[in-house]
This record gives structure tokens, sequence and C-alpha cells, in this order.
């Protein structure tokens, strides 16, 4: 398989690159505009000139099986529409664009020209989130917090709280028939947002405070009076009467402990198989985001 991987940031080079740099089968061809990132990080994984890109005209010239975009978010829409238009299966790192209405075209073209869009809700595969799929969730409470990060809140929305958008919809037991929203918000930073999912039996809530002291991520399910809880993805304790606790595996990889080496797997796996991704259920994570962009918008100004 040739796949392409565009955009060389820190996520691409921590996350994405160790697991498809090792892929048998995979010929991995990189692009970035810049010169000195595409040598240092194509010297580190060993690769001929010939699968080094500066242009992403020439990156599809090489006829690509399957195509990563980890480029920044304000590109995503003009790289995955090129890729689409070219027919290339494509997973995207979240989110699909800043704006819903180019999600929404987006995730219209990969339809219409019947290619695999996918995105990259690492969550959905990681192991600890996998296993509260499997626990009672009368209540879901996740919290993702930052030190010293109050932002715009369509920046901050869609590039970070989107997880915990996902994460919830990823968990809610029922169909999602209440949604509410609340935040703190100065200077036109938000400072910290809540949301609230509820249905027929269960709430979930999703927090972010971005001027939280610690950056931290937990997650809680509970239900018929046991909690299954994970802490930064990586340690699961059980209550039911006594905790318990499981820590993942001193060799586990963090791609691996982050869900990314199976949510990357499972799209080539796919690809290989001739099986088309649809980035529908994705695109109703981004539309939840935009009420929760929205909502928070709404409060500001009337503040």
């Amino acid at each position: 398989m040739k796949v392409g991987c565009i955009g060389l940031g820190d996520i691409a080079q921590k996350a994405y690159l160790p697991v498809l740099g090792v892929q048998p089968g995979v010929e991995l061809h990189l692009q970035t505009r810049t010169p000195a990132t595409l040598a240092r990080v194509g010297d580190s994984l060993r690769l001929p000139p010939e699968q080094r890109h500066t242009d992403l005209s020439d990156l599809l010239a090489q006829n690509l099986d399957a195509a990563f975009v980890h480029a920044a978010t304000v590109a995503h829409p003009e790289i995955v529409t090129r890729l689409l238009e070219a027919g290339v299966p494509t997973f995207v790192d979240k989110p699909l664009a800043y704006e819903l209405a180019d999600s929404e075209r987006l995730v219209r073209l990969a339809e219409e020209r019947n290619v695999s869009l996918a995105v990259g809700f690492n969550r959905r595969h990681a192991p600890g989130y996998t296993q509260c799929a499997d626990h009672p969730r009368d209540l879901i409470l996740m919290q993702k917090n930052r030190i010293g990060l109050p932002e715009d809140v369509r920046t901050m929305v869609l590039d970070d709280f989107i997880h915990v958008v996902d994460t919830l919809r990823f968990l809610a037991p029922g169909p999602i028939d209440d949604v509410s929203v609340r935040a703190r918000v100065e200077d036109g930073l938000v400072h910290h947002v809540v949301l609230q999912l509820a249905g027929d039996g269960f709430t979930a809530l999703g927090v972010m405070n971005r001027l939280s002291g610690s950056a931290e991520e937990i997650l809680e399910v509970s239900g018929q009076d046991t909690k299954r809880q994970v802490v930064n993805l990586a340690e699961v304790i059980d209550h039911k009467g006594q905790p318990s606790v499981r820590r993942r595996g001193d060799w586990v990889p963090v791609a691996r402990q982050r869900g990314i080496e199976q949510s990357v797997l499972a799209f080539l796996d796919a690809v290989r198989a001739g099986k088309v991704l649809s980035a529908r259920d994705a695109l109703a994570t981004h539309e939840l985001c935009e009420r929760v962009v929205r909502a928070v918008q709404e409060r500001s100004a009337g503040a």
C-alpha cells in the first residue's frame, strides 16, 4: 500500500508515524511544505528521497492507496477536498474543519465519490474507554482539563473539547433528547465549559476547565451501584465496595494506550478490504460541537 502522511507536526511525529512507519506492506510517503522538517523526519524513518514531498500535487501523483491528514486544521478543507476528488481514502485528525458548513461539504463529497473518509476520534478505540462501553452507564462524567489555556470558543471546542463531545456520544446508552451548555467567558476567551446531554434514564456531563491548575483527563461511568473510572487513559479503577486498580502494562506503547494504533490499523484494514467508511457519525459530533460554540457565543454576547 502507498500511504501518504500530510503534515508532520507534533501529533504526527509522536502518535501516528511510530505506527505507520513500522507497518509491513506499507510504503510511506511524507508531505510537508517545510523542507527542514521533511528532511529530519524522513531521515528518522530512513525513507528514500522519492518518498518525501514538499508539494501536495507531487504526493498525489504517487497514486496513493490511502492518506492521513495531520496538517493544521485551517488547511483541512482544501487538502481533504483534493484527496477525495482524487479518490484517495482519507483519515483526518480531528476536526474535519472549524466551520460546520465545510465539514458537511466534505462528508457529502466523500459520499458522492464513494470514497472512505474517517475522523481520528482515537478515544473510541482506547482500551480503558472501550471497557467503559461495557459498563452500566446511567451517569457519565468526563473531564478534560488544561493549565493556563483560556481560548477562543471555536478553536477550543473544535480542536480539544471535541474529544469530550465525541466520547459522551460514543458512550451514551441511548438517544440524546436534551442538550444544555454552560460556560465562563472573559474578554472573549473561554475559561471553562460544561456540556450536559440527557436521554431516557441517563445523563452525561462533559467538563473542560482551561484554568485547572493541572492537565488531566478523567472519565467515570456509573450505574447499578458500580462505577468505572479511567484516569489519563492509563489507569482503570473499578468501584464496587472496594476500589480495584488496573494500570497499563509498562511496555504498552502510548499510541496503543490512547487508541491511536487501533484507529490507524482499523482504517488501513478497511482500505485493504475495499470497505468504504462513512464520516456521517463523525459529522454528528461536529454538529453537536457547533451547538456548543453557538450556545457559548450567545451567552457571552448577552452577558
